[in-house]
């Protein structure tokens, strides 16, 4: 697909996304077998694709709650600096909960959430991500599931944005600049 100075090469398919989410949630569904309700906490905006088709397939009692956190803007690079624009609506002290996020990049702000979901002391936390960057990470900070393990490059499509574009992509594409 290209873009006035960009185009985006392919690079997860779709059926490639949908067939993992499929052995995540089964993954997930397993080891939170006999749980009362999971409270599925997305990390917007970029998660909210990977959260859908996630929920849909776990074989589990769920409850859907977000946080939205900004470290990026409309740029390419992390500012390292992580803010909570929106807060989870419901309790998680002594609940089971999963959180969703699209890609592990740096790891900033996976590192902010988790420390301050973990101060609300749940029973169990488990964190899956859509996609890890590993050779960008600076945090040592790790999600317990992963989809895909990709390489240092800025991708969009299925939740994830360049500027706010590309969300709706139904794959996975890696931003090559043409300027």
């Amino acid at each position: 697909m290209k873009h006035d100075n960009y185009v985006i090469d392919d690079m997860i398919s779709a059926k490639a996304i949908a067939a993992r989410v499929e052995s995540m949630a089964a993954d997930i569904s397993l080891h939170f077998e006999g749980t009362e309700k999971l409270v599925v906490i997305g990390l917007l905006r970029g998660s909210f694709m990977f959260i859908a088709d996630l929920v849909r397939e776990l074989s589990l009692p769920v409850e859907v709650d977000f946080l939205e956190t900004s470290s990026y803007g409309d740029s390419m690079e992390s500012s390292r600096e992580v803010r909570i624009l929106k807060d989870l609506r419901g309790e998680i002290k002594n609940r089971d909960i999963l959180v969703v996020e699209d890609i592990v990049d740096t790891g900033h702000t996976l590192n902010h959430v988790l420390q301050l979901l973990e101060s609300r002391q749940p029973a169990r936390m488990m964190v899956c991500a859509l996609l890890d960057k590993p050779s960008r990470r600076e945090v040592d900070v790790k999600a317990d599931l992963v989809g895909f393990e990709i390489e240092d490059r800025f991708v969009v499509g299925y939740g994830i944005d360049y500027a706010q574009r590309n969300r709706n992509l139904p794959y996975i594409g890696a931003v090559r600049f043409t300027d």
